[in-house]
């Protein structure tokens, strides 16, 4: 989900209740934790049957899209199961930092029902989208990725100016802080830089992610319009530490 050059650290405004953000971490890490993935469910075995069970894992929950447009019942649902599953600790992380970051204030524009909907008909469109894309592929896609980028992109359009702490490699990693109309785009051509190279890992879904952020900035920007957005910076409280 950050993507190969660069992290974002910082958060919006604590003292929020996002219980939906909060819940969907929850839900996220209790189910890779109880998963094959984590390797730490004895039941899964260990070596090559853990190894065998996390790939029959990852193709009963995850989106296949070879079969996804063959139109099987069972297989429609696998966009919105698969925003749930995780691959490795790694890429658990990486998907909850980014929702922690930017969930709360989400949230509390959205409400707390039409954020939950947002968060899974984005990430399903944006799943969906990438499917239509690699109609042949009989890869594994799982993941969150598409529904936080979606995430973004609403954060894009109605907090421009919130400023958040970056980290960038070029840069020797020093914490600096930039508004989210320079951030969030900045990833955003990171994804579609790497979405068009033919070397990119294996299960590294660059199109969903970017699918994911556009469709967030068009919903948030359609439900909202101009006047609603938040010009000013955002900044948390004085006094208290970003992690």
């Amino acid at each position: 989900m950050t993507g190969k050059w660069s992290a974002v650290i910082g958060r919006s405004v604590r003292g929020q209740s996002a219980p939906v953000t909060y819940g969907l971490i929850g839900v996220c890490c209790l189910i890779f934790v109880i998963g094959p993935a984590a390797g730490l469910n004895p039941a899964y075995g260990t070596g090559d049957d853990l190894f065998a069970a996390q790939q029959a894992y990852f193709r009963r929950w995850g989106v296949i899209p070879a079969e996804l447009l063959d139109g099987r019942p069972r297989a429609l649902l696998t966009p919105a199961t698969a925003l749930f599953i995780h691959g490795s600790w790694l890429h658990l992380l990486g998907n909850m930092l980014f929702l922690y970051v930017f969930g709360a204030m989400a949230e509390e524009r959205m409400g707390r029902a039409g954020f939950a909907l947002f968060c899974l008909g984005c990430g399903y469109l944006a799943l969906l989208g990438y499917a239509i894309a690699n109609a042949e592929s009989t890869q594994t896609l799982v993941g969150a990725s598409g529904a936080i980028s979606a995430v973004l992109g609403a954060f894009l359009y109605l907090f421009p100016g919130a400023r958040v702490t970056s980290l960038f490699p070029f840069l020797f990693f020093l914490p600096l802080r930039f508004p989210a109309w320079v951030v969030l785009p900045f990833w955003a051509v990171l994804q579609w830089l790497a979405a068009g190279r033919d070397d990119q890992g294996p299960g590294v879904a660059y199109l969903a992610h970017l699918l994911g952020f556009t469709a967030g900035f068009l919903c948030a920007w359609v439900r909202f319009g101009r006047a609603t957005r938040v010009k000013t910076p955002v900044t948390a409280p004085e006094g208290e530490n970003q992690p």
